[in-house]
């Protein structure tokens, strides 16, 4: 159910309400709106009375809410949510480039592209420290370190890092590094995972399963809002099909879909989408123009030598060119992108 409250509505009025959904042994969750605040309910079984709630202060309607995935969902909050990352937003009018390589390599390597993407104007550095891997013998990160460079590239150039969380274990060191905690495809299903970051307030990007379903990517999300986490980006990064000339399939359905659903903000990843460099420009432009917020693109200096993911990796020069095409494609779909150096935020 979800109780929206009037727009002059006290803080002493939602508090009551918060403490009535408690006493009823539910929980409430708070959700801030343009025009006015709501508050959702979750854990209950069956159908809740909205007359519990009508006859109380400041109260306006309460409605029920018809899809499992409650928080999320844009019948619970019908305007975008935008996520902010320091001054820089995701989900707003301006498209959101995450950009970098697929494994911190070296200290010299991931300052040096850095260096590049920030002069491209790019405001949020990927890079893995922690490599869940498929094979047990492929290169895994350089952990710690890779954090403590990436945080070094990141603050030289006034950057977010974008990095990958892989178990509970080491989720404590990444969250003090990382700006916006990702989680992998693998782990969209780690529900251990996903409750301990809805604990925390960092932002998460949350990438599709392998072969998920919309419904159950935004069940993931709903594992972390549940928790008190609102700051979520779903990600839609390919799924496993029978289609053997791709890594994956990129489902740019799903961007669309995801926007009628739910108010949270969606990127893409077209070079996992893809798994192929030559396919990654002109995927990545049409899912601006499905209506996705932004993208996360695979970067590299040399991807011939790269650890991991080398042959779906743009050089800084294939880079340089879909950013100019995405200025040209931007306003077409009502959208800005950043021009030349962000400024420092660090």
């Amino acid at each position: 159910m979800l109780v929206m409250m009037k727009q002059d509505v006290s803080a002493d009025e939602v508090e009551k309400v918060k403490e009535k959904i408690r006493a009823l042994g539910y929980k409430p969750h708070e959700i801030p709106g343009i025009q006015r605040i709501a508050i959702g309910i979750t854990g209950n079984s069956g159908r809740i009375d909205p007359d519990v709630f009508l006859s109380m202060a400041g109260v306006a309607d309460a409605v029920p809410v018809s899809k499992p995935f409650k928080l999320v969902s844009r019948e619970v909050k019908p305007e975008n949510t935008v996520i902010r990352v320091g001054k820089s937003e995701i989900g707003g009018k301006e498209l959101t480039i995450i950009a970098g390589p697929c494994s911190v390599e070296s200290r010299a390597q991931i300052l040096e592209i850095a260096e590049m993407l920030r002069d491209m104007g790019v405001k949020f550095l990927r890079g893995g420290a922690f490599k869940p891997r498929s094979s047990p013998y492929s290169f895994q990160g350089l952990k710690n370190e890779g954090l403590e460079f990436l945080r070094e590239a990141a603050d030289k150039t006034g950057m977010h890092i974008v990095t990958e969380v892989k178990d509970t274990e080491t989720l404590s060191i990444v969250a003090q590094y990382a700006d916006v905690l990702q989680v992998g495809a693998r782990n969209m299903y780690n529900f251990s995972l996903l409750e301990k970051l809805g604990e925390l307030k960092h932002p998460v990007l949350l990438k599709r399963g392998l072969s998920a379903t919309i419904e159950e990517l935004l069940m993931a999300a709903e594992y972390i809002a549940s928790r008190g986490n609102y700051n979520i980006i779903l990600c839609e990064r390919g799924i496993r099909t029978y289609e053997t000339y791709t890594r994956n399939t990129l489902d740019l359905n799903a961007v669309p879909v995801v926007k009628k659903l739910s108010h949270l903000p969606i990127i893409v990843d077209p070079s996992h989408g893809t798994g192929a460099w030559d396919l990654v420009i002109p995927m990545a432009q049409a899912a601006i123009v499905a209506g996705a917020d932004g993208l996360m693109i695979e970067v590299h200096q040399d991807p011939q030598a790269a650890l991991s993911d080398g042959f779906q990796s743009l050089r800084p020069d294939k880079f340089r060119y879909l950013i100019e095409r995405l200025r040209e494609l931007a306003p077409h779909v009502n959208r800005t992108i950043s021009h030349g150096s962000p400024v420092l935020v660090k």
